[in-house]
């Protein structure tokens, strides 16, 4: 699920843009001008009319690895999304995120008269939370898929944001290599494929809400061995970790009914890995498409539906920058697979003050699963939460 739709609404910024950037840095105290903001109702607003032209999701199809990694421009949107957990040798630990983002403005592949003019926008986030520093550093940045600016490849893989990219280090698409740089960071970081890739949904395709086509095609690598450096503050630091990566492509959007969504990635100290989305209705109740994978470490993935987990919020956070207020602290538990587990942000502010505000960051967890202790990281994802007051949940 994700931030992946944010991409959607943004485009109503993007039109015209032939390139731009917005960086935020901050620590735990200063307060930050708010930032602009778009609706994430209004963002992924639309229907059946608005996907016109667009191939759509509508039923499971055979999945085809290294090519599926690559980019499908018959969709409207899709993400490449990465985030994980890294620690230094003397254990100083970093959380990152980094997305890339491509939407459609117009159906088809009809050449441009201009060599400016494009059918696709890029847009990508990078994120990284110094834990130790208590600092979170956000930047976003916007281009276009013309004169080489930005854009996707198959073969060999890759896929960039002028000078931020993800490509493949060898034959295929995994190992991949992340580099990006902020204004005061920067990612340079090697990922190996670890897991099998895990189709999310029925065989891949996630239903977000009850018309056909309001759906995506999505999978997840939930373990991949991670190395290389994080840089904040121009000081380089040797990390290694497991991170996360999100593939999804779709022609959908939110219902009228839907809010946002909480997004959970976690990695257990088990072996097993557990992904949950819970949509969120405006009354704060769960959707009837919210769901989930648990990932053991050996056997076949578990697919929820939103009956199978118990997600409670413990506490919450007011972003003294925004004043929006979101949980912070989780227990969420599947009983059918015996496991309960406490979840809690690694560093309360990690708000993206971009166009379409979220939180996004690491989290701590412990519980049990399966009668015995378990330990794990992992990264949440918070969205719509500036839209209406939290209550009834």
């Amino acid at each position: 699920m994700r931030g992946r739709g944010l991409v959607i609404g943004v485009t109503v910024v993007l039109v015209g843009l032939a390139a731009g950037a917005a960086y935020v840095t901050r620590d735990t105290s200063p307060p930050l001008e708010n930032a602009p903001a778009l609706k994430v109702s209004e963002a992924l607003g639309g229907g059946a009319g608005a996907a016109k032209g667009y191939t759509r999701a509508l039923e499971p199809r055979e999945f085809h690895f290294p090519e599926d990694h690559g980019p499908h421009p018959g969709f409207q949107t899709e993400w490449w999304y990465w985030t994980g957990n890294l620690s230094t040798a003397d254990g100083r630990d970093f959380g990152y995120q980094f997305t890339l983002f491509r939407s459609a403005l117009a159906p088809g592949d009809t050449e441009r008269a201009s060599a400016w003019g494009t059918r696709h926008l890029f847009m990508g986030h990078l994120a990284i939370s110094d834990l130790r520093g208590g600092r979170f550093h956000a930047t976003e940045r916007f281009s276009r898929e013309a004169l080489g600016l930005a854009g996707a490849r198959t073969e060999p893989f890759r896929v960039w944001l002028e000078d931020w990219s993800a490509e493949a280090t060898g034959d295929g698409a995994l190992p991949l290599r992340l580099t990006a740089r902020g204004e005061d960071v920067a990612l340079s970081l090697v990922l190996e494929a670890g897991k099998p890739p895990v189709l999310q949904g029925d065989r891949g395709l996630s239903q977000k809400g009850a018309e056909k086509g309001n759906a995506s095609y999505y999978y997840s690598l939930t373990r991949m061995p991670t190395r290389g450096q994080v840089t904040v503050d121009g000081r380089a630091y040797e990390v290694t970790g497991q991170s996360w990566m999100d593939r999804e492509w779709s022609t959908s959007a939110l219902g009228p009914e839907l809010v946002g969504w909480d997004w959970f990635s976690l990695q257990l100290s088990d072996g097993g890995e557990l992904m949950y989305y819970q949509l969120r209705r405006h009354d704060g109740t769960a959707d009837t498409f919210s769901a989930g994978t648990l990932i053991p470490a050996q056997g076949e993935p578990v697919h929820l539906s939103r009956e199978d987990v118990r997600l409670e919020v413990a506490d919450t956070w007011k972003s003294p920058h925004s004043g929006v207020e979101y949980p912070a602290r989780w227990r969420l538990a599947v009983p059918s697979q015996g496991l309960a587990l406490d979840i809690t942000p690694a560093l309360a502010d990690q708000e993206l003050p971009v166009t379409v505000r979220y939180w996004e960051g690491s989290v701590r967890l412990s519980g049990t699963h399966a009668g015995q202790p378990v330990q794990g990281r992992g990264y949440v994802e918070l969205t719509g939460y500036g839209d209406t007051p939290m209550r009834g949940r």
